[in-house]
């Protein structure tokens, strides 16, 4: 059978050693579940290309070029990746694996193929299936130009990592959380992506027929004369080129399509009607933000404006948009009112504007209306998909969504007050909706949130931590399998409960249906960074989230984006985005605590310090980080600090799960041993039982780290290297985390020893090793 694709002659091919199939058959089991997938993926019959020969690959004597030449010549050239594949004197990493890269770099595609949604995937889609010691991944990374991703299909447990079998005895003793269907669903889709794009690719669209402009034959009466009639019609047709024809075809794409959409005012006497306002608002962002070509600020970057006291120039330059939209609204009994203007930011004056005098029954289509109206001023193309998204209803009952606005109001005043009356409420409003309307998807999400932003931490060591969440996002999607926010929040199930590839898929399927929906993409980078520690993807989310950003928020991530540089080694870019934000916010305490912990982790202590406490001087509720007042040998300081901290958990009800044996350590030096080994206890108790439940900051390994510190500490060397060991196994170790365990006091003991350097000799070569590979690709991206 031939690939799909005339000229080549299949469409996937499957390199693998046969040491990897010979025991139990795990490559020819995988490629026949694949391609029962692919059938079920596929509405054409896909070619695949798998040799069952048992001396890997063609014997000696056989012609290697003419035999493999024609079979290399596929579309998707899939790598069983395991520690016996990454072998240069082996047949498959040889003839196979380096010969299809060096083949399909040359071909009419590429290597590489752009996407339909502007991404860009690799025609090389390996597929894992052990974890790989450090230079067997720069072995492949060498040979593909690139980072190594693809599909694992790893089986993890305490010192198990082995093939993940299609039938599992005890799936769920996997720490990767990975299910074998699933991933074999990935792999499909994956392939699916690849062969569309190429298919795209090959039907060029027809040249568009030019017309011909032919000058009008004269007698002329002299070469001279020609040449000076041809020299002023040539400089018509300059003239013509570089003024005329651009402005009869200037195109729509010079048009910047960015908007923020204003807090509306309330129109009515009653203060208590504003939530009306605001859920007309949110809709009309909502429905804006579905559309790809927009670029729409994020629902908290535009709240700082509820009260406007600058003009829309200086709103659109802070907010860095071409367009608001501002709004007012009134509900009279079923009578509602909706006014908006469409304002061109530089330019004081509306440049579209209507009023909608409607029955409340109405709403929804007035929201639709009004968000494809914005569209088409903006020259913005909407997709069918996307039209049917905005044109959704939510709900039959206007009762049920007039109950579920207002507890969205007392959700966000539980979020900024923590008024447990105000959680109450809204709970109280979300769960009444739903017995009007069993089917209103958006009250379930908005149920989920509530409980999430209230359990947190009261169930943060439970077993069921989070799963009503889980439960009630599932309902929502049972309902609508298009709603952005139910994938949200089950991407912050599956971060909280340290299953970062469930989180990122969810995410990503927030973002397929909101392309605006910026907390997704700062939760992914967050994955990215620092459980995946990808900082190349890592880098790359940073414009994406900030392109949806402002105000205080986006100072925040400014500083963030400074500590992501700063963890991978790049100290001036660290401090250029940490003054970026302070110009923005002038938040002097965030700018110095910054500062602070950058000069702390170049063992500059004392003046570390002296930042921290100019912090302090400028508000007496700031809570520096404890440990560097401890590093710098400040331990009555450290003990006054430590006793604040105590105060604040206490009052907020938080855990803290990340400083309660620095907070032990405090107390210790100054003489309080009973209290301090209270929070030594309770420091193990937090991270064992994290560690046990799967928590991210299990996941992070923080938890091994602070294990180890404690009882290294206590003097438990056998349990302070178990934990160290289990640490020691992570792929990157950030420069601040490197530092401080060079000086942190808690292992005083065991410093000097052999296998305590070995450790921190490991973590500082895969350090470099990340800091080498970010460096080429900033240099690469001309950032550096």
């Amino acid at each position: 059978m031939s690939s799909i694709i005339e000229g080549y002659t299949y469409d996937i091919f499957i390199s693998y050693r046969q040491k990897d199939n010979k025991h139990d058959g795990w490559v020819t089991e995988f490629v026949d579940n694949l391609k029962g997938e692919l059938e079920s993926t596929f509405k054409e019959e896909i070619s695949v290309y798998f040799d069952i020969n048992l001396h890997d690959g063609l014997l000696e004597t056989h012609d290697v070029g003419a035999s493999l030449k024609n079979k290399l010549k596929c579309l998707v050239f899939i790598a069983i990746i395991s520690r016996t594949y990454c072998d240069p004197k082996s047949f498959a990493w040889e003839h196979e694996f380096k010969a299809f890269v060096e083949q399909a770099s040359q071909d009419q595609f590429g290597l590489k193929v752009k996407l339909p949604n502007g991404n860009v995937a690799g025609r090389v889609l390996p597929v894992r299936i052990y974890d790989l010691e450090s230079p067997d991944i720069k072995l492949c990374e060498t040979v593909l130009g690139g980072v190594l991703r693809g599909v694992e299909f790893i089986y993890r447990e305490p010192g198990v990592n082995r093939p993940l079998r299609a039938n599992e005895d005890n799936p769920h003793d996997n720490l990767n959380h990975t299910i074998y269907r699933n991933q074999i669903n990935k792999v499909s889709n994956a392939i699916k992506e690849v062969i569309t794009a190429v298919g795209q690719y090959e039907q060029k669209p027809k040249e568009v027929s030019k017309e011909v402009f032919k000058p009008i034959s004269v007698p002329l009466k002299s070469n001279k004369t020609k040449i000076i009639l041809g020299s002023v019609i040539a400089l018509a047709l300059i003239f013509l080129g570089l003024f005329l024809i651009p402005k009869l075809f200037k195109s729509t794409e010079s048009v910047e399509k960015s908007i923020a959409v204003l807090p509306f005012k309330s129109l009515s006497d009653d203060p208590e009607k504003q939530y009306l306002a605001d859920g007309m608002m949110d809709a009309i962002t909502l429905h804006l933000s579905k559309i790809k070509d927009l670029r729409v600020m994020s629902r908290t970057s535009v709240e700082q404006y509820r009260k406007p006291d600058k003009s829309s120039s200086v709103i659109g330059r802070e907010l860095d948009v071409a367009y608001l939209l501002e709004g007012s609204f009134q509900k009279f009994g079923d009578s509602a009112r909706l006014i908006v203007q469409l304002i061109k930011t530089g330019k004081e004056g509306h440049t579209w504007a209507n009023e909608y005098d409607r029955n409340w029954n109405n709403a929804f289509s007035v929201q639709s209306e009004v968000a494809q109206t914005i569209a088409k001023e903006l020259y913005a193309s909407i997709t069918q998909e996307e039209k049917e998204l905005i044109e959704k209803i939510p709900t039959a009952n206007m009762t049920a969504y007039d109950l579920y606005l207002k507890a969205n109001n007392y959700r966000n005043e539980y979020n900024k007050t923590r008024d447990l009356s105000a959680y109450h409420t809204a709970v109280n409003l979300y769960k009444t909706a739903l017995k009007i309307d069993t089917s209103f998807a958006k009250a379930y999400t908005g149920l989920a949130g509530a409980y999430y932003d209230r359990y947190y931490y009261e169930n943060y060591f439970k077993e069921g931590f989070l799963d009503s969440c889980l439960i009630l996002a599932n309902k929502a999607l049972f309902i609508d399998d298009k709603l952005d926010e139910a994938y949200y929040i089950k991407g912050r199930y599956y971060l909280a409960n340290g299953h970062g590839d469930e989180a990122l898929d969810n995410y990503d399927k927030a973002l397929k249906i909101n392309p605006n929906y910026y907390l997704a993409y700062i939760d992914k980078g967050y994955i990215l960074r620092s459980q995946i520690h990808d900082f190349v993807q890592g880098f790359d989310i940073y414009p994406k989230a900030l392109a949806l950003i402002g105000g205080n928020e986006r100072a925040g991530l400014l500083r963030d984006l400074g500590g992501t540089y700063f963890k991978v080694g790049f100290i001036d870019k660290a401090k250029i985005y940490y003054q970026k934000a302070f110009n923005l916010d002038s938040n002097k305490i965030a700018n110095l605590d910054a500062l602070a912990w950058l000069e702390s982790s170049l063992g500059n202590f004392e003046e570390a310090l002296k930042l921290y406490k100019r912090a302090y001087e400028i508000d007496s509720t700031y809570l520096p980080d404890i440990m560097y007042y401890s590093l710098a040998g400040h331990d009555e300081e450290s003990y006054l600090l430590a006793k604040k901290y105590v105060e604040h958990y206490e009052k907020t009800g938080e855990l803290n799960l990340t400083k309660s044996y620095r907070v032990g350590y405090a107390f210790w030096q100054v003489g309080k041993h009973e209290e301090a080994k209270n929070y030594f206890n309770q420091q193990i108790k937090y991270d064992e039982e994290s560690i046990k439940l799967g928590r991210d900051v299990a996941k992070i390994k923080s938890t091994h780290y602070n294990l180890a510190a404690t009882y290294a500490f206590l003097g438990d060397k056998a349990k302070a290297y178990q934990y160290l060991d289990d640490f020691n196994t992570m792929n990157f170790y950030p420069f601040w985390v490197i530092s401080l365990a060079k000086h942190d006091p808690l292992f005083a003991s065991i410093r000097n020893e052999e296998r305590f350097q070995k450790i921190l000799q490991n973590m500082e070569a895969k350090y470099q090793a990340e800091h080498e590979r970010v460096k080429k690709w900033l240099e690469e991206q001309g950032m550096l």
